[in-house]
């Protein structure tokens, strides 16, 4: 009964490798992606193009926005973002665990090429899901100052980018 169990437990989770890689590539892909997004932002923002302000925007086109329907749309925009830097770890973690099984096995087996191999795989993927979050942990730090900035200013009297 345990080892039925157990080998249940261990197919399964073998199953989620493939799923696991493409979320992280996936993941890497959206934060090069989404800093290419941050740095066009942000140059247009140094040059005072009125699109790079998106509360200004918003609250140009739709006046009847109050600061808590503004709040609410800096949200929804960094959630992504917010989503990205907290998952792509944890895939990073389940991609390191689950090719360690196949990996002990083969050491217990004297089989060190599918070691290195099991190893290789594991540590790859952790790398690349921990550069996507620290990307997507710095946009998302730099696009809620951003927004904090423009609620601050829309507050203000004289609401100008």
């Amino acid at each position: 009964m345990h080892t039925t169990v157990d080998g249940a437990m261990y197919g399964l989770s073998q199953l989620f490798l493939l799923p696991v890689l493409l979320g992280i590539a996936a993941l890497f892909a959206y934060a090069f992606f989404a800093l290419g997004a941050c740095v066009l932002q942000a140059l247009q923002r140094r040059r005072g193009v009125p699109a790079a302000f998106e509360l200004h925007q918003a609250r140009a086109l739709r006046p009847e926005l109050d600061a808590a329907a503004l709040e609410l749309l800096a949200l929804r925009r960094l959630e992504l973002v917010r989503v990205s830097t907290r998952v792509a770890p944890m895939l990073g973690l389940v991609a390191t665990m689950i090719p360690m099984g196949p990996a002990l096995q083969a050491l217990a087996g004297g089989q060190l090429d599918a070691v290195a191999r099991g190893l290789t795989m594991a540590f790859s993927a952790v790398i690349l899901a921990l550069i996507a979050a620290a990307i997507t942990y710095t946009i998302a730090q730099v696009r809620r100052r951003w927004y904090a900035g423009e609620l601050q200013a829309l507050a203000a009297p004289e609401a100008r980018p």
